[in-house]
C-alpha cells in the first residue's frame, strides 16, 4: 500500500463545503398561541362590531328616512302656504323672518339655474323619493345650485317654480367619518381586550412551555411552576408538573450516583487485575491480550462516566485550533491518516475547554473506527470552521461508508452501535451520545449527515466568543 500524504492543518477555506443541512435548515412559520387567540378573538369582536353597527344601521335607517322627509316636506308645504295667503308686503317680511329666525331662504328658480341632484349616499336618495312622492313628481332635490351647496328643494305655488334652500343638517345623518370614528374607538378596545384575554390565556401556557425546555436542559431548580395561581386546572397542571420535574430529578441524581459508584468500585479489581496479569501470566503475547482487554473496560467505564456528568459548564472564551488540534493529534501520527483542517486564526467560542476537548477526541475516535475507506484502508478526516454572525459552525467529515438515512437519528442514542458493517469495531455506543449531551450543555446544537461524496459528517453549532 502506497504511503498517503502527511496530516496537515490547512488555514484556506474549503470551496466545496456547504452550510450544515441539518443545523440550517429554516424551521417552517408558526405562529404561537397568543398571536392565533389574539387574531381569532380579535376576528370574533370586530365580526360583532360590524354586525351590530349594520344592524343598527338598518333599523335606524327606515325611520331617519321617513321623519327626515315628513319634515321637510311639512316646511315646504308651510313656506307654500305661508306666500300663497300673504299679501305682497307681508310676503317679503315673511321670506326674511324664514331665512333669519328657521334659516329657509325661498328663491324664484330660474330657467338657467345648474343644480346636482342629491343622491350622494342611500339616505338622501331614499329622501329624494319620498319628497317627490309627497310633494309631487316634478319637485327636484339638489345638493348645489348655481355653485352654492346646501339642501335645495324645488317645489311649485301654482305655475310658479320656486328654490327653497335649508341646512342639510336637517336631515340628521351620521357622516361617513362620524361612523369610522365609532368604529374604530370600537375596534380599538376589542383588540386591546383582545389582547389582554389572550396574553391571561397564553401566561401559563408560556411559563409551562419555558419550565418544559429547562428541564429538557437539566435544570430541575428553574423549572418549577407555582403552585398558588387562581386558576384549579392550571394549579393542577403545575402541581403535576412539578411532581414530575422532582422524579425525574431524584432518577436522574440516583443515576449518576449508581454509574458513579460502579465505574468507582470496578476500577480497583481492574487495577488488581492488571497487576496480577503482568506478574503472573508467563505468555507475552497472551498477556498483551488480557491488558488490552482491562483497558477496554476501563475505557468503557471512563465513558460510563462522560455520558453521566451532570455539571452545566461555566461558559469561557476557548479558541478552537488548539483544541482541536490536540483531539487530532492521536489520528495524525498514523501514517494511514490524512488530516486536514480550514479555520480562520483566532476563532473562538464560548464553553468549556474540557468538555471540547471531549467532543473532538470522541468525534475522532468515531471517525477511526468506521471512517476508513473500504479499499484503500486509508482515513480521511477533514474538518472545516467558519464564522457567521453570532455563531462558529464545525464540520468534521470522514470518507467512510457512511451509514444508512434510516440510523442517522438514532447514531446519538445511548449503546445504539448502527449497522452490522459499523458493529465490527469495539465500543459502547455511547461516544456521539456523549457529544451531543456536551453541546446542548454548552448552548450549542449537533447534527449528523451523510456526506453527498461519501462519509459521515458531523455538524457542530456553538455560541462565538467575541474579543
Amino acid at each position: 500500500m502506497s504511503r498517503p500524504a502527511q496530516a496537515r492543518f490547512d488555514a484556506r477555506p474549503d470551496p466545496t463545503d456547504t452550510a450544515p443541512a441539518p443545523l440550517e435548515a429554516r424551521r417552517p412559520r408558526e405562529l404561537s398561541l397568543f398571536w392565533r387567540t389574539f387574531f381569532m378573538l380579535s376576528l370574533l369582536l370586530l365580526g360583532c362590531i360590524v354586525a351590530w353597527l349594520q344592524t343598527f344601521r338598518a333599523l335606524d335607517f327606515e325611520p331617519r328616512v321617513l321623519q327626515s322627509a315628513q319634515q321637510l316636506a311639512s316646511l315646504v308645504n308651510l313656506s307654500r302656504a305661508a306666500l300663497v295667503h300673504s299679501d305682497a308686503i307681508a310676503r317679503v317680511s315673511l321670506i326674511k323672518t324664514l331665512a333669519d329666525e328657521e334659516g329657509v331662504r325661498i328663491a324664484v328658480r330660474e330657467p338657467g339655474d345648474t343644480f346636482k341632484p342629491y343622491d350622494s349616499d342611500a339616505l338622501s336618495r331614499e329622501v329624494t323619493a319620498q319628497l317627490q312622492t309627497r310633494l309631487g313628481t316634478g319637485t327636484v332635490v339638489a345638493r348645489e345650485v348655481n355653485g352654492t351647496p346646501g339642501l335645495w328643494i324645488g317645489f311649485f305655488i301654482e305655475e310658479d317654480p320656486y328654490w327653497l334652500l335649508t341646512d342639510r343638517s336637517r336631515l340628521g345623518s351620521i357622516t361617513g367619518t362620524t361612523w369610522l370614528v365609532w368604529l374604530g374607538t370600537a375596534a380599538l378596545l376589542s383588540l386591546a381586550g383582545a389582547a389582554l384575554i389572550a396574553g391571561l390565556i397564553n401566561r401559563p401556557l408560556k411559563n409551562l412551555s419555558f419550565a418544559a425546555s429547562r428541564l429538557r436542559e437539566g435544570d430541575f431548580e428553574a423549572s418549577q411552576l407555582s403552585e398558588a395561581v387562581a386558576t384549579s386546572e392550571i394549579r393542577e397542571v403545575n402541581i403535576g408538573f412539578n411532581r414530575m420535574a422532582q422524579r425525574l430529578s431524584q432518577i436522574e441524581q440516583d443515576r449518576a450516583l449508581m454509574l458513579a459508584g460502579i465505574s468507582h468500585d470496578l476500577r480497583t479489581p481492574l487495577a488488581r487485575l492488571r497487576l496480577e496479569t503482568e506478574m503472573s501470566v508467563a505468555d507475552p503475547q497472551a498477556r498483551e491480550h488480557m491488558a488490552a482487554d482491562i483497558e477496554q473496560v476501563n475505557a468503557i467505564i471512563d465513558k460510563f462516566l462522560d455520558y453521566a456528568r451532570p455539571e452545566q459548564p461555566a461558559p469561557e472564551a476557548v479558541e478552537l485550533r488548539p483544541v482541536i488540534e490536540t483531539a487530532l493529534h492521536p489520528a495524525s501520527g498514523d501514517p494511514n491518516t490524512v488530516v486536514t483542517l480550514r479555520m480562520a486564526p483566532g476563532t473562538a467560542v464560548l464553553g468549556d475547554p474540557t468538555e471540547l476537548h471531549r467532543v473532538f477526541a470522541n468525534l475522532v475516535e468515531n471517525a477511526q473506527r468506521y471512517g476508513r475507506d473500504n479499499l484503500t484502508g486509508v482515513l480521511r478526516i477533514d474538518v472545516t470552521v467558519k464564522v457567521k454572525d453570532d455563531w462558529v459552525l464545525i464540520k468534521l467529515r470522514d470518507h467512510g461508508a457512511g451509514v444508512s438515512p434510516e440510523q442517522l437519528g438514532q447514531l446519538t442514542q445511548p449503546f445504539f452501535r448502527g449497522d452490522a458493517s459499523r458493529s465490527l469495531a469495539t465500543g459502547t455506543g455511547l461516544g456521539l451520545a456523549i457529544v451531543e449531551r456536551a453541546i446542548h450543555r454548552m448552548g450549542g446544537r449537533f447534527g449528523l449527515a451523510n456526506s453527498t461524496s461519501g462519509g459521515l459528517a458531523a455538524y457542530i453549532k456553538l455560541p462565538r466568543a467575541r474579543a
